[in-house]
């Protein structure tokens, strides 16, 4: 941890924001990327913030917790253990943002790359969303907000991998929705499109050519760009958005 997690003046008991305490917020793969931008920015609206990632190192002001996404059991104890940290009985707001992908065409992809992807992206989300989901619907609020892609919907060269997984998530961000909306709890997933990270630099030229052809904005979002979508999605102003796929793409998935 690399500050201590502060109480804020801009959040109610309840964890919404207007009154005197801040929420607990868990983001993971916070230790870069989508991920690390959110949870500063979460952290600096005031709210308590844990990031988990493999490394366990997190941003400024956030409580860093060691944990692999594919472990079940890792991400029910660094939970348990930012719960305990920061206070609270159960988790406010979840980001799920930890990922990976592999640039290699469908026949070239290994068992061990897809099953490396799927069990990132997909089932990561899906072992974040069961360890905090009891809290929040013992308590009858939260958000949770799970990472998509473009990819998702329009598919890509040499990601089969990363567009399978990204569409299960869109499926899983659907599927909770239903299941937990009438106790108050938001499911929503952000779509960014090619986004200047350092995933995204490590795609090929031919990858990043192809994409950028594709995207009307004409060039690559920002972190920044993608954090205040989920900002809005984890605030009360949005209590009556569930079920959503918010695209952040400049355009390329238009029509999806």
């Amino acid at each position: 941890m690399t500050s201590d997690p502060t109480v804020s003046d801009g959040a109610r008991p309840d964890g919404e924001a207007g009154g005197t305490r801040a929420r607990t917020v868990v983001v993971t793969g916070a230790s870069r990327g989508i991920g690390a931008a959110v949870a500063t920015a979460l952290a600096r609206r005031g709210d308590r913030v844990a990031g988990l990632s493999r490394t366990g190192t997190a941003p400024d002001g956030v409580l860093g917790l060691a944990a692999d996404v594919t472990d079940p059991r890792a991400v029910e104890r660094a939970v348990a253990t930012a719960l305990a940290a920061l206070g609270s009985e159960a988790v406010d707001v979840l980001v799920a943002a930890a990922g990976t992908h592999v640039d290699a065409l469908a026949m070239r992809t290994s068992d061990a790359a897809w099953d490396e992807v799927l069990r990132t992206n997909l089932t990561g989300s899906f072992h974040a969303a069961r360890a905090v989901l009891p809290g929040m619907l013992r308590r009858r609020r939260g958000r949770v907000v799970l990472v998509s892609s473009v990819v998702a919907a329009r598919g890509g060269t040499g990601l089969a991998a990363y567009g399978a997984s990204k569409g299960g998530v869109e499926g899983l961000t659907r599927s909770l929705a239903r299941e937990v909306a009438g106790r108050g709890v938001t499911v929503n997933a952000v779509a960014p499109g090619l986004v200047a990270t350092d995933m995204t630099a490590s795609l090929s030229e031919r990858a990043r050519a192809s994409y950028l052809a594709a995207i009307p904005a004409g060039r690559l979002a920002t972190v920044e760009e993608v954090v205040g979508p989920v900002v809005f999605l984890a605030s009360p102003e949005a209590s009556y958005v569930t079920g959503a796929v918010l695209a952040v793409d400049g355009g390329m998935g238009m029509g999806r």
